[in-house]
């Protein structure tokens, strides 16, 4: 585990989410408002969080609050796909420079790997928050989901993957385990950089000339 207590979270998904406003064209009490609304989210969880303990965090009730806000539902997305837009700009900062295949997805695999153990990231108290959301609320965050995954879908698509392997089924089992590394990772020991090159290079499985070779092999034995 990574030993984030609550308290820890809630000021980082503050901070998380500061810099993303900037610009954005809303005055600073609508800020507070959606910052101190995610740093609830994520000490909390969505069921634990209501309207009312985010107007008494911000010092605002009843009309005042909704002035501001339509409805806690309306918040948690917005801030959920301000978190994994976050996510994936960071991730597209890391692959730009890169043109080969496998450098391109393991950047991506070593940003996420990043991002999901970083003190100051949003994006993993929300997403271990998705299955217990509201149905029609899930619903709506898979929108946003399916776009960041479409990333992985077109870098997974350009490596020159063993055609005996399934894609979808590949992208599936990276993405899972980049998504819960925060369950089983121990500080003190390999770097998030370390571990996310050790996942792309067990998940490395390409059409090799040695293969090749020991197939045509066989083929001339028999």
């Amino acid at each position: 585990m990574t030993g984030r207590d609550g308290g820890e979270m809630g000021n980082a998904a503050k901070g998380a989410l500061a810099g993303a406003f900037q610009g954005a064209g809303l005055s600073e009490r609508h800020r507070e408002i959606l910052e101190e609304a995610a740093a609830l989210f994520a000490e909390r969880g969505y069921a634990a969080t209501s309207v009312r303990d985010i107007g008494e965090r911000v010092g605002l009730l009843g009309g005042s609050l909704y002035h501001y806000i339509k409805s806690k539902e309306e918040l948690f997305v917005r801030i959920h796909d301000i978190a994994l837009q976050i996510a994936e700009d960071r991730i597209r900062a890391a692959i730009a420079p890169l043109s080969q295949p496998w450098d391109r997805l393991e950047a991506a695999c070593v940003a996420l790997t990043e991002i999901q153990l970083d003190p100051g990231s949003l994006t993993m108290p929300l997403m271990k928050d998705f299955a217990l959301v509201p149905l029609q609320i899930r619903e709506r965050l898979v929108k946003k989901r399916d776009s960041f995954e479409q990333m992985f879908r077109d870098l997974i698509a350009a490596v020159p993957l063993d055609p005996a392997l399934d894609r979808g089924v590949y992208r599936l089992l990276l993405l899972t385990l980049l998504n819960n590394v925060s369950s089983w990772y121990r500080p003190g020991g390999m770097t998030a950089e370390e571990i996310g090159r050790q996942i792309v290079r067990i998940f490395r499985h390409e059409a090799t000339k040695s293969c090749a070779t020991y197939a045509d092999r066989e083929r001339t034995e028999l």
